[in-house]
């Protein structure tokens, strides 16, 4: 071969590499030779006809966790929360005709999506807590512990100034009209909550990041409605660098004693500039020791990442949801629109067990929010934070002593005894139970204990008691958990239709459709 053959041939290479780089509209804005060779054998799009995009959707892997045994160690100890994206997640799945992998099903998130008619905190206290206890409806040997949580509820009166950054993804893969036209369409109702007292900005980001409006009064609306719908979207996603803008961007417009808080929308397929996990997850930390919070908001499927958005909203002291539908925005931004302002930062939960009492105990979901007990009074360990409204609900399976116990016995401990005659024991007491928290304004926590004794424990729950334990078994259903004991499909519908009540039937029997037609798809895959 000649050394000019040679050299044309080099050049054909290189041209063969910017190719596809520069026919590709989509996130991806590099390519290894494998993926390229993929992609030339892929067939042709049909015209007229949509190509599917490749499923690169990412959940956490949640380890459910195990009985313990009360002797061994009585207290659990774990942070609230108040996300609801896997269930509107889900939902939307089994709408759209397949089941949910099993990682993207979080009972806690399940459990908390729905509303409750819990004791509301009284004179200047943000959160009320109360305990309930009765049969466990898929072992009958077994009990199960309801803990209720319900903030305070803040009127427009008290309501403080809001300072809103919409940060908004309007990349290249938010085009479907589940994405950024829902986004759109979510954020002008969100705007019908604004008050002359509101300042909003918005941020967005695709190739670059582009302020588009910024800081305006809540009045303004023309002003900010018409920003929204001339966004569009193209691109790839530099979604670190959006982020650094929108918290530049809520310092700028800071509102002392007010509410500051980043509100992202996104389906979180970043790939360009701050990407990684561990790096955006800093970012977030370090603006939340500010007071600015951030709230994330997903869309879309086929590439949400969930696992990532999560975390985000973790540590960015906020909570996590998933907008699927029009319907679900309104939940969100106006009848829940108050929940935007935190009433108690920083909760924590912790049980102590009575080992003479309770033999075994599993805490059901809040594997992602699990603490160690020592942090429990570390007013330094970050928790979940409650808005106004919000309601958190959390459940204990309980073994009774007697009983036996679904675990691996690791054997008796050398130094400790596994019936200590105490004086709480002897009082016939279950537990007792610990909430901590802070004040938005203050890192002063503040604590408050008490027990559930032995006549704590009833023949039968509350309706609310009851459609908790239906929303959890639906999720040990989901997930296939080897925890879920007589629980079925069958079962789970009857629980569910004794539980549907009257205040909240609308809701109720919306999740008996749905538990359903997951039910329906179950017996199609099988």
């Amino acid at each position: 071969m000649t050394l000019r053959s040679r050299s044309v041939l080099r050049l054909l290479g290189v041209l063969a590499c910017f190719i596809p780089l520069t026919a590709c509209d989509d996130k991806k804005t590099s390519y290894h030779g494998a993926a390229l060779a993929s992609r030339e054998r892929q067939p042709a799009v049909t015209p007229g006809k949509e190509q599917e995009p490749a499923n690169t959707e990412n959940h956490q892997h949640l380890v459910e966790n195990a009985f313990v045994l009360a002797a061994r160690e009585p207290r659990s100890t774990f942070s609230a929360s108040v996300d609801t994206a896997s269930y509107s997640l889900i939902r939307a799945k089994i709408h759209e005709g397949q089941l949910p992998p099993k990682d993207a099903v979080r009972i806690a998130d399940l459990l908390n999506y729905f509303d409750y008619d819990y004791p509301k905190p009284r004179g200047d206290d943000p959160v009320a807590a109360t305990l309930e206890m009765a049969p466990c409806p898929w072992n009958a040997k077994h009990q199960l512990l309801r803990i209720a949580l319900a903030a305070k509820t803040l009127t427009a009166e008290t309501m403080p100034p809001r300072n809103f950054v919409f940060l908004i993804d309007t990349s290249g893969s938010m085009a479907p009209e589940n994405r950024l036209p829902l986004v759109k369409q979510s954020l002008l109702l969100l705007t019908n909550t604004l008050t002359p007292r509101d300042r909003v900005s918005i941020v967005t980001y695709a190739g670059d990041t582009s302020l588009r409006l910024d800081s305006t009064a809540g009045d303004q609306l023309g002003r900010i409605r018409s920003v929204i719908n001339s966004l569009g979207s193209g691109g790839s996603t530099n979604g670190g660098s959006g982020i650094q803008m929108a918290y530049q961007q809520a310092a700028k417009s800071f509102i002392p004693g007010g509410v500051n808080r980043v509100i992202l929308a996104t389906d979180g397929d970043f790939n360009v500039g701050i990407a990684s996990e561990g790096e955006l997850v800093r970012l977030v930390e370090d603006k939340r020791k500010t007071g600015v919070y951030l709230t994330v908001l997903g869309f879309g499927m086929g590439n949400l990442q969930d696992s990532k958005l999560e975390q985000l909203a973790h540590h960015g002291n906020g909570h996590y949801a998933y907008i699927d539908t029009i319907d679900e925005a309104r939940k969100l931004f106006v009848e829940q629109g108050g929940a935007l302002a935190i009433v108690a930062k920083d909760v924590k939960l912790q049980v102590e067990f009575n080992h003479n009492r309770v033999q075994a105990y599993r805490l059901i979901g809040y594997e992602n929010r699990v603490l160690k007990n020592e942090d429990f009074r570390n007013d330094d360990k970050d928790a979940g934070d409650m808005g106004s409204g919000h309601t958190v609900t959390a459940l204990y399976e309980i073994v009774p002593p007697g009983v036996d116990i679904p675990l691996a016995d690791a054997g008796d401990l050398k130094y400790q005894g596994k019936n200590i005659d105490t004086d709480a024991a002897k009082t016939g007491e279950w537990l007792t139970f610990r909430m901590r928290y802070k004040n938005p304004e203050t890192e002063e926590a503040r604590e408050v204990a008490f027990p559930l004794v032995k006549e704590g424990l009833r023949k039968s729950g509350s309706t609310d008691f009851r459609f908790a334990a239906s929303v959890a078994a639906f999720g040990m259903l989901l997930r296939e958990s080897e925890h879920k004991g007589s629980a079925n499909w069958s079962s789970v519908k009857a629980w569910t239709t004794d539980a549907i009540g009257q205040e909240r039937a609308d809701q109720r029997r919306d999740f008996l459709d749905l538990l359903k037609k997951a039910e329906a798809l179950k017996g199609k895959r099988d």
